[in-house]
Order: structure tokens, then sequence, then C-alpha cells
């Protein structure tokens, strides 16, 4: 389907724009395919390193390495495949050997899908192994990343390591370590999440039992150049939180790891009941012998591949089609209603300025992660009135799970925003909402999200779909496969990548 849409011609496009609500929806969808292919997984890395003779630049930090058969590959993710094969063209015959650890089934998917170029050729270098199956760490992933640690420890002073890194990588790179058993590991960090322990809590406790997380693999890589090379699939992108860290060092000891390790699991009230193994792993936890910075450690970590990255492609494609495009932020996070109320009375503000609305649309924004000046930036542009608006936005907004139905966050936020935009101006007129994963997978569904406008309520009415029903059930995928024949579904297949979410809301002119 992107493909198809890239032929149209944006003059053609924006003439027909306004004139049925279909073509603001398929406008809606253009932007989006335009975001997931700024962050392809070849394409990041095709950007990202520049070859010259036997050298090679990494785009935009001003670090060029000289290679002299002397490179390695090693990798964990979800798109890492792509980054692989991509990498592998480029350094040519300079590779040595590389390993990757990919998700299972991932190269049968890729043939399926007709995306044999981000598989790596027949005769490659890097060996694929895969596993986690359910994106849960398994003895196959572990067989991986023990494997890569092989690989990474046999290194010199004389060899540069590139670490592809994408979303999904720390299930693929379990190294518990001794005599904490994977099973074990995996345990004590569901129930802290099933507690409630935060994303830093789960990571302090994940880093401190593993071998390669929180800076591990740069330590057995030591003392050869390290360069990682980062799709980021977490909000603002902090290098210590994407798949856990492996490439970042750290200042911890090891008495200070412990403490902390063993605040988190008192606070919920796991210390006690731990295994034998757990215990005796903190007794043990040594002082780290680790170097302070990145650049002593022969450490770079370079971020490639981002939401902000799609939602720049996503602004140019939205002007070439006749949009005036504006982003309001790559971080938007918090519960699915109160993002939704913003995104409703951003619309409603867009089709009618006001100081009430404007009071509403700041108050809402500490709720969903978004600074007071991006509001304003985003409000002015909606007051200037300049043609059609297109609002973009990305992040990982969370649902309250209630119900036992089917959806993802993409779908409910669609039609939590559909409802909100319930009586501003109706079809053509009426604002388009898209939610998507860029994943291509929005919960246990098929789809990646879905788009909503302004006659979702009326429509799910006159169909007698109880939409209160279906949001209370986290139903949203059944709610719009019967909405209209499913016609507001967004099914963009496997797209090869991650950078969590992209939001798009596109407000025709209010009349003057």
């Amino acid at each position: 389907m992107a493909r198809f849409l890239s032929l149209i011609r944006p003059q053609a496009f924006s003439s027909f724009l306004g004139r049925r609500k279909m073509s603001l929806d398929l406008g809606a969808r253009e932007v989006f395919a335009a975001a997931v292919e700024a962050v392809q997984p070849d394409v990041v890395v095709r950007q990202s390193l520049s070859r010259q003779g036997d050298s090679v630049e990494v785009v935009g930090t001003g670090r060029t390495f000289r290679m002299k058969n002397n490179v390695h590959v090693v990798g964990f993710g979800k798109a890492v495949l792509g980054m692989a094969a991509e990498a592998e063209r480029i350094l040519g015959e300079h590779l040595v050997r590389g390993v990757v650890s990919v998700p299972h089934g991932l190269q049968q998917a890729l043939r399926e899908h007709g995306k044999q170029h981000l598989l790596v050729k027949e005769n490659s270098r890097i060996r694929v192994m895969e596993g986690a199956k359910h994106n849960l760490p398994d003895p196959d992933s572990q067989k991986a990343a023990e494997s890569i640690a092989g690989l990474a420890s046999a290194l010199t002073e004389k060899d540069l390591l590139f670490v592809l890194i994408s979303g999904g990588g720390s299930a693929l790179l379990p190294a518990p370590i001794p005599p904490i058993s994977l099973q074990e590991k995996l345990d004590v960090t569901r129930k802290l999440a099933a507690a409630g322990a935060t994303i830093q809590e789960l990571n302090t406790v994940r880093r401190a039992f593993s071998l390669l997380k929180g800076g591990g693999l740069a330590r057995c890589a030591h003392p050869a150049q390290v360069v990682a090379l980062i799709l980021s699939d977490v909000i603002g992108d902090p290098l210590d939180l994407i798949a856990s860290g492996p490439t970042v060092a750290t200042a911890a000891e090891g008495p200070a790891c412990r403490q902390q390790v063993q605040a988190v699991l008192q606070h919920y009230g796991l210390l006690d009941s731990a295994p034998a193994s757990v215990k005796d792993a903190l007794e043990r936890l040594a002082p780290r012998q680790e170097v302070q910075t990145d650049e002593a450690c022969r450490v770079l970590n370079a971020v490639i591949g981002s939401n902000g990255v799609a939602l720049r492609n996503a602004s140019r494609r939205a002007l070439e089609l006749g949009f005036h495009p504006v982003v309001l932020s790559p971080g938007v996070c918090g519960d699915v209603r109160s993002v939704s109320r913003l995104y409703g009375r951003l619309a409603r503000f867009g089709q009618g300025a006001s100081p009430e609305l404007a009071t509403e649309v700041l108050e809402l924004g500490p709720q969903v992660g978004v600074e007071s000046e991006d509001l304003l930036r985003v409000m002015r542009t909606l007051e200037e009135g300049r043609g059609v608006a297109c609002v973009l936005a990305g992040g990982e907004p969370t649902v309250e799970l209630t119900g036992q139905g089917r959806g993802g966050r993409n779908q409910e936020l669609a039609m939590r925003v559909g409802l909100e935009l319930r009586g501003s101006r109706p079809p053509p007129d009426s604002p388009v909402f898209l939610s998507g994963g860029t994943d291509g997978q929005d919960g246990p569904t098929e789809a990646a999200g879905a788009v909503a406008d302004a006659s979702l309520y009326e429509d799910a009415q006159k169909q007698k779909l109880d939409t209160l029903g279906y949001l209370n059930d986290n139903d949203s995928f059944t709610f719009f496969q019967r909405l209209s024949g499913g016609r507001n579904l967004l099914v963009p297949g496997l797209t090869c990548t991650n950078v969590m979410d992209v939001h798009l809301l596109i407000i025709p002119q209010r009349s003057k």
C-alpha cells in the first residue's frame, strides 16, 4: 500500500483534500507509511555509515575508524537482522565474523513477506540465531547471548566491534550471572513487574544479575573499539534503558549495586522469598572495575533511528501532500484517556480557538508528558489557520486493562479520540486521527492501529455497537472490525522496525 500511495502526485492529492473524508484518511495513512519508511533497519544503517576506501565514518558523530580485516558484528533485537545485512554490505571484505540474536521465525517471515533484502546473504560471515519465543528469554536466546559474549571476549585492541541494537534486545540477550538460572531471573523480574515496579527498578535488578547488560558487553569486548548503532524504542532515547544498556558504561560499584537491588526487592516484598541463587549472587556481587566514560571505555554509542527521526520524515511527507505539518512531541505518554482528551481539545481548538480550550490543553500537558512550550507552539500554528493542519506526535501511552477483549493502545486511543471528536464538524470537514505502532502490531492483533473521525460514534450507533462496552472490555479491535467492515483499521503488515507509536491529527481549515 505504501509503495502504491507514494506514486500519487502531491499536487493531485492536495487538489482533492477536504472533498471527502476518505481523502484525509488516505493522507493520514500515507504520512504514517513515511514515518515507518524512515526507520527501516537497512535505511538507518545506510544513512549512518559512510565508507571511504578502508575507513568508515559514523555519520553525525565526527568519528572515523580504520578497517583492516579487523571488523566484527554482533546484534540483538527485532530489527537487527536488516541492520546486519546492510552493515555487511558496507563493511565488505573487512568483516571477519558476526553473530546476531533475532526473534524466533523472523527469517521465514521476511521471506514470506518479500523482504529478502533484509536477510543476510547465503554465504554471510554473520551467524543468525533465533530465539525468545513470545518475546521472552529462553534457552535459544541464552545460547545466542553466550555466542555473542564469546566473540566479544576474544577481541584485541586491534579489533573493531559493531554492536547493533534495537527494541526487543533485552529478551534476546539473556545471560544471568551464576548461580542464577535463566528461569529464576525471569521469575524475579516477572514478580517485580506484577507488583508494579518501575522500568528503572526493573532495569536495576536486570543489570545487576546480568553478565552483558549495564555495560557488560562493552566490558567483554575491552580493549577492542566498540561502535554501537542503536534503533531506539524508548521515550527520550536513554542509552542505559534501550535493551538495558549493554554498551553503556556505568560507575556503579558492587556494594552500592547490591544495596540498590536489595532495596528494590525489599520494597516489593520479594527479598525474603527470593531463590537461594539470587541471595547468593547478591552477596557475591563484586566491585566492578569499570571505566567512567564511554570515550575512555573505547565505546561509541550512536542512536541512528528513533521516533523523532520517523516524525521528521512524516512531516516532510505531510508537507508534500499539501498539509501544514507541526510536530508536537516524540514523547507522549500517560493513560490513553488523558491522551485522547488532549487530541480532542487540540482538534476543537484548531476549528475554533478559545482561551478556555487553550487552558484545558495546557492543563493536560503534564499528564501526557508534553511540555507547555510545545503545546503553545502547536496552538499558535493552529490559530494561524493555514490550510489543513497535520499535528504529528509519537510515544507510548498506556492502557488500564479492565477486560478480556482484543486490542492495543493504538486502537483504543483512536477509538477514544473518535468519541472525543463527536460534536465537531462532520465529514468531510471533520478532523481525522490516526494512531499506529511502527512495529506493525498493536497488542495481540494483526492491526497496527486505527483511524477515526467525528462520525465514529454516529456510525457505531447506526450499527448498534456499544462503544462503552467495547472500551470497558478493552476490545477495540473487535469494535473496529465490526465498524464499517474494518475500514478504519490500520494494517501495514510486517514493518521490520520499532520506534514506538506515531499519532496524526489532521484538522481541516476552520471557517473565517
